[in-house]
């Protein structure tokens, strides 16, 4: 599935695209305007030379002795001119000419008003009842570059604009997204068996109804499960009187019976009422790993009540259990004592019963808070061994159980935060089955 992409990211990138968008068309209509206003501009500068210099030019030619001889207009100080301009009579024979004039760029004949050449913008004026012509030329390279120059003047805020303005939609997206992050937060920090409603203030009015939404989910799931979680403990606590009671009943009829098909029969209803006995002490199990307090308010130490159930088993199992403890003295987490207990029971149980009788089941705790237990046996199936933590579901096997014991160890692990992984082969062995637990390792403890 493709990953979702981040609010903020796609505000921050969207505001911040159509801004510098807008900016840039913004700036090629403003260089439009500039560059129209500069040539109107600039044909002002050519009409208006054109008027100035041609009565001084007219007056020049006629003081001089030989009005039809050709004069180049010295320049008092040498500089690149912009403007060139030609003198002419009506025949287009030059009389006047400025000193860097070329008169291949002007026009053959001299004409009035404004023309275009490939290279130059030219402007001509006449005089004397159109005897004599002035035509100024201005190269169209100088106005591309006033041209180039005010789009670049245009252009170089944007260079500071955009990752300004990217910075400034981020802080200001994110300050608005605050609290939709908060409300994220608080979603992802939420544990397994956590379904309390999440309150977080000043959710925008777009969010706002969904996480009421959420809530009201939230309660009525936590109402289904604690209906469900009272009718099995309810169920199994019921159960236990009668059962006991059933049991004692059987086994005083077992040994009251005669040999023959009567205690046979007795002896079959006594191991069904064991059976059912420990289901429905399972089944309390599964009540409380589903239910609250997996997680104590201080940190516990894990060792002696790692230390206590193990040997509380050897003593029912012929000590089969091997126990090997960390290095340091303490590993604390925030486990409930009750609810590891539990865990390490089923774990525990599950190795004795489904294990090689003739290996032991080897029990260890890390400094790091990794609880393995492993039993030997051959290797369990793949995919046997993906199923293994769901209610009801057994091992290839013929023994016996309610297949709850590795169900409710990690109902309890989820809820406490912990991680859990089974594996087959057991790890270094080539057989063997193996349960890591991976616990939230406690660093202090309030005294």
């Amino acid at each position: 599935m493709k990953p979702s992409s981040s609010l903020q990211k796609r505000l921050g990138l969207g505001l911040t695209l159509g801004t510098t968008l807008l900016w840039l068309a913004a700036t090629v209509g403003a260089w439009l305007v500039v560059q129209h206003e500069l040539n109107e501009a600039f044909d002002s500068a050519l009409e208006e030379t054109a008027q100035r210099i041609l009565p001084l030019a007219v007056l020049e030619i006629s003081n001089r002795e030989n009005p039809s001889e050709a004069q180049h207009v010295a320049t008092l100080k040498m500089h690149k001119e912009y403007l060139t301009y030609l003198v002419r009579d009506a025949k287009g024979e030059i009389l006047m000419q400025s000193h860097d004039a070329n008169p291949k760029i002007f026009n053959q004949q001299p004409a009035e008003g404004f023309s275009t050449t490939k290279k130059y913008r030219l402007y001509g004026a006449s005089a004397l009842r159109e005897t004599v012509f002035i035509e100024i030329a201005e190269p169209l390279e100088h106005r591309r570059e006033a041209a180039r120059e005010a789009l670049l003047a245009l252009l170089l805020p944007l260079l500071a604009l955009i990752p300004i303005s990217l910075f400034g939609t981020w802080m200001f997206v994110r300050i608005s997204l605050r609290s939709v992050l908060a409300y994220r937060r608080a979603v992802e920090a939420r544990g397994v068996g956590d379904l309390s409603p999440i309150h977080v203030a000043r959710l925008p009015a777009e969010i706002a109804p969904l996480a009421e939404a959420v809530n009201h989910l939230l309660e009525r799931l936590r109402k289904a499960l604690e209906t469900e979680r009272s009718f099995t403990a309810n169920s199994a606590h019921e159960l236990r009187t009668p059962l006991a009671a059933t049991l004692a009943q059987i086994q005083r009829l077992h040994h009251e019976a005669p040999e023959g098909p009567l205690r046979l029969r007795a002896a079959k209803i006594e191991t069904s009422l064991r059976e059912l006995t420990r289901l429905s002490e399972k089944l309390m199990q599964l009540a409380k790993a589903e239910g609250g307090g997996l997680l104590s308010e201080t940190p516990e130490d894990l060792i002696p009540l790692l230390a206590h159930v193990v040997d509380e088993w050897n003593h029912n199992s012929g000590h089969r259990i091997e126990l090997h403890l960390p290095t340091q003295t303490s590993v604390y987490s925030t486990i409930d004592p009750d609810a590891f207990a539990i865990l390490l029971r089923n774990l525990i149980e599950n190795a004795l019963k489904y294990g090689a009788a003739d290996q032991p089941v080897e029990v260890s705790l890390t400094d790091q808070a990794l609880l393995r237990v492993v039993n030997g046996g051959p290797p369990v199936p793949e995919p046997v061994l993906q199923r293994l933590t769901e209610r009801f579901v057994r091992g290839n096997s013929e023994t016996s159980g309610s297949g709850l014991g590795l169900a409710i160890a990690k109902t309890i692990v989820q809820g406490v935060n912990a991680k859990i992984r089974l594996v087959s082969p057991a790890t270094g062995r080539t057989d063997g089955f193996e349960v890591c637990v991976w616990f939230a390792l406690a660093s202090t403890v309030e005294g």
